[in-house]
């Protein structure tokens, strides 16, 4: 067995959901729940099949956001992964319950915009997501003027009154 880690490239703005499932029934149901969640929902998403043909299968509503899935997927390799990329002004926050509830899913390894290492394990069958490095290590513990920008800050993008 080999353990690698496999860097997800993107934009450095761009949002992600990385998650593992079991059928191959999750690239249209997961689809459907996220135009129902979010009307107008800009997003790319790629399945790696781990029997049958072994394909990628994806969709979506972007096609910048649908290659990112793909080209990232791919890279992956890892049975039953999927990889969900969202469009400009479209956050995992508004949507990552959703995605938790379709039927198929097993896990989320992460919901970030933040740079993100996937550990992967490869063995003579394939390869399988062992975890994600997702950001970087904390430099320190806030002070009150970090719970002040904290508070601060989410009020300023409106998630909080």
């Amino acid at each position: 067995m080999e353990i690698k880690t496999v860097r997800i490239e993107k934009p450095e703005e761009v949002n992600f959901i990385l998650g593992q499932s079991h059928f191959i029934k999750t690239v249209e149901d997961m689809h459907e729940t996220l135009v129902a969640a979010v009307p107008g929902i800009k997003f790319g998403l790629a399945f790696c099949e781990a029997s049958g043909k072994c394909l990628v299968r994806w969709s979506g509503t972007d096609d910048a956001m649908i290659e990112l899935a793909r080209q990232n997927a791919l890279a992956l390799g890892a049975g039953h992964s999927f990889i969900l990329f969202l469009g400009g002004g479209f956050f995992p926050i508004n949507i990552l319950n959703a995605v938790k509830n379709v039927p198929e899913v097993a896990r989320i390894f992460c919901a970030t915009a933040n740079p993100t290492e996937v550990v992967v394990a490869e063995t003579e069958q394939g390869r399988g997501i062992l975890g994600v490095v997702d950001g970087f290590s904390p430099k320190g513990v806030e002070d009150d003027e970090g719970i002040k920008w904290r508070k601060d800050f989410l009020r300023m993008i409106g998630y909080k009154a």
